[in-house]
């Protein structure tokens, strides 16, 4: 049977994903292939009213206080209060997709890198320019990722992911499904924030339980 893969299904500006990080990275460095899939949690440019701008920021403590994961002054003071901060996943997956063209396996890379422009240098993620610079920086060449984002088919690739999604049984984001040769489970993450060895550990438990017989857990 061939290695396990695991399907992280994610969204750039999703504070919840940024708590995963820990999680994700753990099951990369036990050598976990990992498969990356951008859900799009901001389906359209989106600015917030200043009550649900204080309710992120609710979450974001909350996620500080599990993870450690740092929160920018530039991002709690500038993003989060700036009612004119558009939020938008689409450009940002586009950013993704098109760091793995110019660079096979730099999705990941690339997926921290926004995560860290968005929520520590309070940068505005949903620009272009800043895009290809924060790609810049993780060592991309700027015209060939300037390229490949211009080329990016991330709205089909939002589709394909939200059609994995409802096949998984996947509600919302971050999610994560473990795929061992034919078989595909649903993998419990809600109690390993801050937890990353545990959830590693869970992943082997899972792939050495599955059976050739096993239907889709949903």
């Amino acid at each position: 049977m061939p290695n396990p893969v695991l399907h992280y299904v994610y969204d750039p500006l999703c504070g919840w994903c940024y708590a995963a990080t820990p999680i994700v990275d753990a099951a990369a460095v036990a050598g976990i292939p990992l498969s990356l899939h951008g859900g799009g949690l901001w389906g359209a440019p989106t600015k917030l009213a200043r009550e649900k701008l204080a309710y992120i920021r609710q979450s974001d403590a909350r996620i500080a206080a599990l993870t450690g994961q740092r929160f920018g002054d530039a991002y709690l003071n500038g993003l989060l209060g700036d009612t004119a901060t558009v939020f938008w996943s689409q450009p940002t997956i586009a950013a993704v997709l098109a760091a793995g063209e110019v660079e096979p396996g730099a999705q990941r890379r690339m997926l921290h890198a926004i995560q860290e422009a968005h929520y520590v240098a309070g940068l505005r993620v949903v620009e272009p320019d800043v895009l290809t610079a924060v790609a810049a920086g993780i060592g991309l060449d700027e015209h060939a990722f300037a390229a490949a984002f211009a080329a990016a088919a991330a709205a089909d690739h939002i589709e394909r992911t939200r059609g994995f999604m409802a096949r998984s049984g996947l509600r919302g984001f971050p999610g994560f499904v473990l795929e061992n040769g034919p078989e595909l489970v649903r993998v419990p993450h809600e109690d390993f924030y801050g937890h990353p060895d545990a959830f590693v550990q869970q992943l082997a438990v899972l792939s050495r339980s599955l059976s050739p017989n096993e239907e889709l857990i949903a």
